[in-house]
């Protein structure tokens, strides 16, 4: 594509307390007669020039009901069963997960397949968000994200006419992953979208957070964010994409079809088959909050499933 723009190093990444400073100076200042925009939830920190207006397109979010999460809640509370169910455990034992060299292979319905290591990715053009996330397990929080929208990548590899989903599949390292070592689930992880939405400018890969490089717990190297969806669809140690012509299965539809869909957007009025999905409690409260349609994105992404029987398909 022609883009040299480097990842910067953490420290000059926003810090965590600077998102809150930054955004407080702004919302202060009399913009609104001036015909600008905030840089509210959602909104992208882009620090190289796009190559199309529709690269940097990223429409204001309301603001979220709380602050950013604190870092120890959102690193320390991890789903990630390659290691282990407990959550608190996860962090610990992914000390252990090689993360260089790694790659990322892109392949299926495209005209170039490709495949790209760590460097490579860093040299597309970084943002930085701040996004909602929703367990579809009742627990919430507000994450800065850095990372490369997910287009960019698959742009790469030049999708053929008539793609139309998307397939991520995770690593598969029983040796470090001790939790590969059971059937817990079918590994590898795989998860999928249609392509419009990995297509999406909201939907990023995710190589950072708080501002530091991303951690083995939330993972890293590369993860996808999904910030209208359920966590699980968020899935972490990317190592393939693959574009394809038919709906694929993803693991947790294999492993409980009746409480796993393919969408997995959230949605309040669809109840998990065990829990209601109407509230969420954030991390480090204990107080439960009104959980949002599309975790509050609807403006953003509603368009994308019109006509849809969001009821049926869940």
């Amino acid at each position: 594509m022609g883009w040299q723009y480097l990842i910067p190093p953490a420290s000059q990444i926003t810090d965590p307390k600077v998102f809150q400073q930054r955004r407080r100076l702004l919302q202060a200042l009399p913009l609104a007669g001036l015909g600008l925009a905030l840089p509210q939830l959602g909104q992208g920190s882009e620090a190289c020039p796009a190559p199309s207006a529709a690269h940097s397109i990223v429409p204001p979010i309301a603001e979220p009901a709380s602050p950013i999460t604190p870092k120890k809640y959102a690193t320390g509370y991890n789903n990630y069963y390659e290691f282990s169910t407990d959550k608190e455990a996860v962090r610990i034992l992914a000390r252990r997960l090689t993360l260089s060299p790694w790659e990322l292979t892109l392949s299926g319905a495209v005209a170039k397949p490709l495949t790209l290591d760590l460097d490579a990715i860093a040299k597309l053009c970084p943002v930085e968000r701040i996004y909602r996330f929703r367990c579809v397990e009742g627990w919430s929080m507000v994450v800065p994200w850095q990372g490369v929208m997910l287009k960019d990548i698959i742009a790469l590899a030049q999708p053929l006419s008539n793609a139309r989903y998307v397939r991520f599949r995770a690593i598969v390292n029983p040796k470090e992953m001790i939790g590969q070592r059971h059937p817990t689930l079918d590994w590898p992880y795989e998860e999928a979208l249609r392509l419009d939405e990995a297509m999406h400018p909201l939907t990023l890969l995710a190589t950072g957070l708080y501002g530091a490089s991303l951690p083995p717990q939330n993972g890293a190297p590369l993860r996808l964010v999904v910030p209208w969806k359920y966590g699980f669809k968020s899935i972490k140690a990317v190592q393939h994409i693959e574009l394809l012509t038919e709906q694929p299965t993803t693991t947790w539809q294999r492993a409980a079809p009746r409480e796993y869909g393919f969408y997995a957007n959230v949605n309040p009025e669809v109840a998990h088959p065990r829990w209601s999905q109407r509230r969420e409690v954030p991390l480090g409260q204990s107080r439960k909050q009104p959980t949002l349609m599309f975790n509050g994105y609807a403006e953003q992404v509603a368009h994308l499933y019109q006509g849809l029987d969001l009821q049926q398909h869940y």
